[in-house]
């Protein structure tokens, strides 16, 4: 007795993978955002300052009960720079939206935790004020292109010039 062939079913995989795939990409329109004006009287950068000196304290305390920055820190350097590159997409995802309010707290979240890293890191403000100072009124073109090409080699990415 001879068997007949048998048709092979195909599988929901199989079947997945034979049928192209669509994908609707939506375009965003580019959104241009009014100026930010502070209404709040004494509003100014040296917030940032005061707000290093608060999260340097806490990490001082190691209070991680009642303090997120000292809880965040205890965390370790990878937790940090996690939280600080999640803050940072999300305020990419709302200035692309154009959502002017959300940005505003985003961008608060992002000095936030930039400042934390920068706890961690042993950084002082006045070393990122004194490097933005050095770089004032040189081009982001000659700056990028001064830098050693040893930083793209180490970070084993050719997206850096």
């Amino acid at each position: 007795m001879t068997k007949t062939p048998t048709k092979k079913k195909k599988t929901k995989r199989a079947i997945a993978a034979a049928v192209p795939v669509k994908r609707k990409t939506k375009k965003v329109a580019k959104v241009k955002l009014p100026a930010f004006e502070p209404s709040l009287t004494g509003a100014t950068p040296e917030v940032l300052e005061r707000l290093w000196r608060i999260i340097e304290m806490r990490r001082a305390a190691g209070d991680t009960i009642n303090s997120h920055s000292a809880r965040l820190l205890a965390r370790g350097t990878a937790k940090v720079a996690q939280k600080l590159g999640e803050e940072a997409v999300e305020c990419v995802i709302e200035a692309v939206a154009g959502n002017r309010t959300a940005l505003v707290g985003e961008s608060a979240d992002v000095l936030y935790h930039l400042l934390v890293v920068w706890v961690d890191a042993g950084i002082q403000p006045a070393e990122v004020w004194e490097e933005l100072t050095r770089r004032e009124g040189m081009s982001g073109i000659a700056e990028k292109a001064a830098r050693p090409k040893v930083i793209a080699r180490l970070a084993k990415t050719t997206k850096l010039p």
